[in-house]
């Protein structure tokens, strides 16, 4: 059960084990919002991500016996190296079963708390199969990453600290997954303040709670599409869910495209790197239909691997019109290049890479294909540089998009 007592003890086990991940104001998140916005960021956390609390307190609660005979779990990544690193500090065994699409340092990052790491499927729901299967055949203690009462309640112990920091807070974004966060986040938040309102925050493409809140029981999405790997569930927890019931308030869901955005907001407005999952929740602010209310939005975890990283910011860049490329048709004539350079300077544009092909074709007077990849300031500056190369004379094609761009 999911009660105060629990709670009080969770919180007494977790001193001096996690950091207490003190809120943030968001100057530049408020403004945008129209609420006061504070981000509690748990990619901060040991091991980046809020999922040593469960792991850690779940851990704690087992008998010597269960102990002795090793440790067992399925992870997406965070939940995967809370478990090894408790395991470690209890000097015992762990065998983590991860989907082979985790981020290597989410996979590297266990190895190194000393647990044994299977990569097994493309899902958690196909590495949860097989750490299951391995707990019964091998005797290991299954210590579930979100569907058992004492993970939720290591978990609920951030609504400790966010109650600390901001006693008079109105709203919690949470993220979801399996429903283990939000259930001990919600639960806790409503023992300390009944009229605090706990909103729930899942991907689009993995919407298992609110499937399973609209249905009135658990149930199983037949795939999950999302970026947001860490929260990539198809079935929600059915022990948790009751909690999950009667203390979350809303379900926003969120399309991955605005956690792109995210990432890059809270990159240069915080200079902190959140995973897809933690981003959940800046972007759900947006979503809220309140203002002027004290909103604090849990960023769960930090774990990317710098190739996803680099991915992000390349996307956002291109979302957002800071960095696109074009290409245009020009005569094979000295002067070309100069001519479409000038251009571009003219109207501030910052050339980042151009490539000369002189062979697409042998009609020499549109025979070289160049294509710049510029930087800009937004989507307006960079229609007056495609409008600047029409009106001298060029037919530009945006490449990612491949779509003749005309004068409007």
């Amino acid at each position: 059960m999911l009660t105060l007592k629990e709670f009080k003890q969770a919180r007494s086990v977790l001193s001096g084990v996690i950091l207490n991940t003190n809120l943030i104001y968001s100057k530049s998140f408020s403004k945008a919002a129209g609420n006061h916005v504070y981000i509690k960021p748990e990619n901060m956390q040991v091991t980046g991500a809020y999922k040593i609390r469960g792991a850690y307190y779940k851990i704690s609660t087992l008998s010597g016996e269960d102990r002795s005979r090793g440790l067992i779990t399925a992870s997406a990544g965070n939940h995967a190296q809370g478990v090894a690193y408790a395991a470690q500090h209890a000097g015992v065994s762990a065998t983590i079963v991860m989907p082979t699409t985790t981020p290597l340092v989410k996979v590297n990052n266990t190895k190194d708390y000393g647990a044994n790491v299977i990569l097994h499927g493309e899902t958690f729901d196909d590495a949860a199969a097989l750490a299951a299967k391995l707990s019964q055949e091998q005797g290991l203690t299954y210590v579930h990453p979100f569907n058992d009462p004492a993970v939720a309640t290591g978990q609920g112990t951030i609504s400790y600290e966010i109650f600390q920091d901001l006693p008079d807070v109105d709203v919690i974004l949470v993220p979801i997954g399996g429903g283990g966060l939000a259930a001990g986040v919600s639960t806790l938040a409503k023992l300390l303040n009944p009229n605090v309102q706990v909103i729930g925050v899942e991907p689009t493409g993995a919407a298992s709670m609110k499937a399973s809140l609209e249905a009135g029981h658990v149930v199983t999405l037949e795939r999950v599409d999302t970026i947001a790997d860490g929260v990539a569930v198809k079935t929600p927890g059915d022990k948790i869910f009751p909690y999950i019931q009667k203390n979350i308030d809303q379900i926003i869901t969120i399309d991955d495209s605005e956690l792109v955005d995210a990432f890059l907001d809270v990159m240069e407005k915080h200079k902190m790197v959140v995973e897809n999952a933690g981003l959940l929740t800046i972007a759900a602010l947006s979503h809220l239909d309140c203002r002027g209310k004290n909103v604090v939005s849990v960023l769960s975890g930090g774990n990317m691997d710098v190739i996803t990283v680099a991915s992000l910011v390349q996307h956002g860049l291109i979302n957002r019109g800071r960095v696109f490329s074009f290409s245009v048709q020009l005569p094979d004539r000295p002067g070309e290049l100069l001519r479409v350079a000038e251009i571009v300077a003219r109207e501030n544009g910052n050339i980042i890479k151009l490539e000369h092909n002189q062979f697409v074709n042998i009609n020499r007077q549109s025979g070289v294909e160049l294509r710049v990849t510029l930087e800009a300031f937004g989507h307006a500056h960079k229609r007056a540089i495609l409008d600047a190369m029409c009106q001298a004379g060029y037919q530009a094609r945006e490449c990612h998009t491949n779509q003749l761009y005309n004068q409007v």
